[in-house]
């Protein structure tokens, strides 16, 4: 596979179950969602007790966008790295000028909310009224959304999760874009609805809690995080999809491609959400 990304999901899936490496070695470009989903494949693969080898990126440019990313930072708790010494000639920047809101980062405790949360805020008035024109309204809304995504993680997944935040000039719309990767490989939807609702398949647990605002808890006003997160992104024409279990649900405007119903895909534990948001 050359680029690895939310389309490309389930063949990495498939490419991880059926053989005793991943060759990464012909991707020319990988983005949160693939980085994000390739570590939450070595949780699983770790959870197993199993360690599995990564044929590196052979393109300099994508070794040194991994880096920067703090990619490897965590890969090699999970995979043996092929080749194990990183040759790159130079390094990214890292300033307040990157057009990185956040480097891959694990979620494991409410303290690591805080210190995302931080972390975007600092970059975000830069990047996204910058190159997204957003004003601080947004932004504070873009800030909400992204802790209600993470909460999500350490209500519901019982284990580690990793988020990631980039921005991309998206050509086919000849705009900028803001690109959220969040994923755990917790319980997931269906299993975390359960506990009180009827619930049929993985698909109709994620439009209950997406669309419905259906929670786990009883309690009045839990469960409306991803209804919030949902009219944000609507409010911004944005995308926004969430897999889990073996179904995936899409919110999709019209400049956006995919399906927005998805059933019988590669089982895959936890929750993948993916969110993208284009420049006003």
């Amino acid at each position: 596979m050359t680029q690895i990304t939310e389309d490309t999901f389930e063949q990495t899936l498939n490419s991880y179950e059926e053989t005793t490496v991943i060759n990464l070695g012909s991707a020319t470009f990988i983005d949160p969602y693939g980085m994000v989903g390739i570590l939450e494949i070595g949780e699983l693969l770790k959870s197993e007790g199993i360690k599995k080898t990564i044929y590196l990126p052979e393109s300099e440019e994508v070794l040194k966008y991994l880096e920067r990313m703090d990619f490897f930072k965590y890969a090699a708790e999970y995979f043996n790295l092929d080749p194990s010494e990183l040759q790159i000639s130079g390094k990214y920047l890292r300033s307040s000028y990157s057009d990185v809101l956040l480097e891959i980062t694990p979620i494991e405790k409410s303290d690591d909310i805080h210190f995302i949360v931080g972390k975007v805020k600092d970059r975000a008035h830069s990047i996204l009224a910058k190159h997204l024109h957003y004003d601080d309204k947004a932004i504070n809304g873009f800030i909400v959304a992204l802790s209600e995504v993470c909460q999500n993680i350490i209500e519901h997944s019982k284990t580690k999760g990793f988020v990631g935040i980039q921005k991309y000039s998206w050509q086919n719309l000849n705009k900028n874009i803001v690109k959220i990767a969040v994923m755990d490989i917790g319980i997931g939807f269906r299993k975390s609805l359960s506990g009180r609702f009827a619930i049929k398949n993985d698909f109709e647990a994620i439009d209950k809690a997406l669309l419905h605002g259906a929670s786990r808890y009883a309690d009045e006003g839990r469960g409306h995080g991803l209804a919030a997160v949902r009219r944000f992104v609507n409010q911004w024409n944005g995308k926004l999809s969430i897999r889990s279990g073996k179904a995936k649900l899409s919110i999709l405007p019209d400049w956006a491609r995919g399906k927005e119903k998805e059933t019988s895909l590669i089982p895959f534990p936890g929750s993948q959400i993916n969110i993208l948001l284009p420049e006003v």
